[in-house]
């Protein structure tokens, strides 16, 4: 429940405390006193939308705190999953907007999103607005409304889960399907090109060996003229270097006994004529190695040519591109020839799933069809005292293709009279009827969803007298396990109120405040009395608001 609500800077309002009790708390005071700015307020900590138009003090930010009493309530779950520091006892939601249109939203002092405050505002408070009467005309309100009576949230959890499977199945197969069409007609293509490069014979690196093996065959004559005259440089009878270092050899072996015991010269000579010798040898292998082949050049030049062509044909730069690509070709052509063993597989697995997701919206169904009766009849039993004797409801269930709630959507039938059909309830209810029919729903799940508060904006629009009398009653008896509070223009539901709020405005200079004041017995008289008569108050409207005190009182008792 809520405990205490603090605003500052926020509309009308300059600062104000609202400490809140439980039961029954209502909240009265004069159209135009503030009652939906306090409501707004409380709104932005249960994660709305923040409109930069409430921060009126353009030097200081707008605040509101919510301080919850959650003590009964298993929320560590929630706290853990978002990283929040978690109280077993108390939760403080925070909203701060700054002049600048800034807004930052805090739980237990940690910053969090807009998005994780109206999660946990959710599971706090329900706030029931004149706008949320509209709902009862919607199929998926209606439809929320049997499945929170029926309990069945496990069997909503297995078919929100059978029906995504399903349809990730069902647009796998698509997929396969149309990626099968596809390959189909441009398999002839792919068989093709494939063919081409599969035919080349393609080897990884061949093409820098092909290019070094150009280079060598075209240059093979004027290699080969250089090397035999390297050769003829080195053992050239006449000038060559080795028969001259071997003459060297043997004269400075002639001389060199005569200069001691120094390295000697000759061994030095014959060192350099045994490497000369070795070069000697590699350059007459390199000669002889070396062929000139005009028909091995014409097939290496052909043979980068095709792979040039292929390059270019292909858009890529390197041999490898060309095997990778072929490689894709032949995959893309397996997976044609095993598509349909593929598709075919899918399609019996997406059998299964719609077997599993029909079977649970089965489930669905039978827990639905024994619950839309008993609604129907409840609300009847509780809406026939709200001035409403003649009432009847049917709740229908209509079949759909099923999809994640299941395989029916609801509609609620309503007449409120005896000569008149049954009908769609937002085409024939009254304002005032939906009004009452949402106040005795509201009193049909709250014990089910197991909010810990509630609030009623003006929910007893268009009644009066005994049926806001007995309007009054209900949200006293929902009291009796939840914190409600109720936002009100009528003395009869005012006067169940455990808790009495009044709001009003003042104004100090020319500006306007609004204003918040907890009533004592005494006061709590004049204002239902005001609320009875208007601003003269008479003797009688006193008496009357006695009376009505004194009868809730009784009730109580």
């Amino acid at each position: 429940m809520i405990r205490k609500l603090v605003i500052c800077n926020y509309a009308l309002i300059d600062r104000m405390e609202i400490a809140f009790e439980p039961r029954l708390s209502v909240i009265t005071g004069e159209t135009g006193a503030g009652k939906s700015i306090v409501l707004g307020a409380l709104s932005l900590i249960l994660g709305q939308r923040a409109d930069i138009r409430v921060v009126t003090d353009a030097t200081q930010k707008t605040i509101v705190e919510g301080y919850f009493d959650i003590g009964h309530y298993d929320l560590a779950a929630f706290f853990e999953e978002n990283d929040i520091e978690y109280d077993a006892h108390e939760c403080i939601l925070r909203r701060e907007l700054s002049p600048s249109g800034k807004s930052r939203a805090f739980i237990n002092d940690t910053p969090v999103t807009v998005t994780q405050l109206k999660q946990l505002g959710e599971r706090l408070i329900d706030i029931h607005s004149q706008h949320q009467n509209l709902l009862l005309a919607d199929s998926r309100f209606q439809l929320r409304l049997v499945d929170v009576l029926a309990r069945d949230n496990a069997e909503l959890d297995a078919c929100r889960k059978a029906y995504i499977e399903h349809r990730r199945l069902v647009q796998q197969l698509e997929k396969m399907q149309a990626e099968q069409a596809h390959s189909r007609e441009e398999e002839d293509y792919l068989r093709f090109q494939w063919a081409q490069l599969d035919e080349a014979r393609l080897v990884a690196g061949e093409e820098e060996e092909l290019q070094a093996e150009q280079e060598r065959l075209s240059r093979a004559e004027e290699l080969k003229t250089q090397l035999y005259e390297l050769t003829a440089m080195l053992d050239s009878e006449q000038n060559g270097i080795l028969p001259m270092l071997n003459a060297l050899q043997s004269r400075s072996r002639a001389i060199e006994g005569f200069f001691g015991n120094e390295q000697q010269v000759s061994e030095r000579i014959e060192t350099a004529y045994i490497d000369l010798k070795d070069i000697d040898a590699t350059l007459c292998r390199w000669n002889e190695a070396l062929v000139v082949d005009p028909a091995r050049l014409a097939e290496v030049q052909e043979r980068i040519d095709l792979l040039y062509t292929l390059q270019r044909k292909h858009k890529v730069n390197r041999v490898d591109e060309l095997i990778s690509l072929r490689d894709e070709y032949a995959a893309r052509l397996e997976r044609i020839e095993h598509g349909d063993e593929a598709i075919e597989a899918v399609a019996k697995e997406l059998d299964v799933a719609a077997a599993r997701l029909h079977e649970c919206a089965a489930a669905l169904t039978r827990r639905r069809e024994e619950v839309a009766p008993l609604l129907a009849r409840r609300l009847m039993e509780v809406a026939a005292p709200l001035g409403m004797p003649h009432v009847r409801v049917a709740v229908d269930l209509l079949p759909k293709e099923c999809d994640e709630t299941g395989a029916e959507q609801v509609s609620i039938r309503f007449s409120a009279n005896k000569n008149q059909a049954l009908q769609p309830v937002g085409d024939v209810a009254s304002g005032g009827e939906i009004s009452r029919l949402m106040l005795c729903i509201k009193w049909l799940v709250s014990g089910e969803l197991a909010l810990p508060t509630i609030i009623f904006d003006e929910i007893d629009t268009g009644v009066s007298g005994d049926i806001a009398a007995r309007m009054g009653h209900i949200m006293q008896e929902m009291s009796r396990h939840m914190q409600v509070i109720a936002i009100t223009h009528l003395p009869q539901v005012a006067a169940m109120g455990d808790t009495h709020y009044r709001v009003y405005k003042e104004s100090e200079g020319e500006v306007s405040r609004t204003h918040l004041l907890r009533l004592g017995d005494d006061e709590r008289v004049g204002e239902i009395a005001r609320m009875l008569s208007g601003t003269r108050l008479t003797d009688a409207a006193v008496e009357n608001a006695r009376a009505l005190l004194a009868a809730r009182t009784e009730n109580n008792d």
